[in-house]
């Protein structure tokens, strides 16, 4: 059965940066999501990448700021963050997607199956 495992998140300081990774064996074959959930507020998917790693999607919040990519070698899916605000500051998971599409050059990424356990970040001064 697949397993993910998310690391890397910690308490950093507004405008630092941080990498979180996914880690996993056998989902070279899956799209992956980051997903994150602040306390009292809904889930928002942040990121995600196609199998391959050539298409990607990011949040309006987050766009500019956040880059997904992975490494097929090391089975690991990252989330570099960079410029990081208070409002970031959620439980972080990754996720295998359900299904994607990919219309006029606009990737996108619907429903997640596998979740990980989640990794806390924190931006706070």
């Amino acid at each position: 059965q697949l397993q993910l495992a998310e690391s890397g998140g910690e308490l950093v300081q507004p405008g630092g940066s941080l990498r979180l990774s996914c880690a996993a064996s056998g989902f070279e074959y899956y799209a992956i999501g980051w997903l994150r959930q602040a306390p009292g507020k809904e889930r928002e998917a942040v990121s995600c990448i196609s199998s391959s790693g050539a298409n990607t999607n990011y949040a309006d919040s987050v766009k500019g700021r956040f880059t997904i990519s992975r490494d097929s070698a090391k089975n690991t899916v990252y989330l570099q963050m960079n410029s990081l605000k208070p409002e970031d500051t959620a439980v972080y998971y990754c996720a295998t997607i359900a299904s994607e599409s990919n219309y006029g050059g606009v990737y996108k990424c619907q429903g997640y199956e596998t979740w990980g356990q989640g990794t806390q970040v924190t931006v706070s001064s």
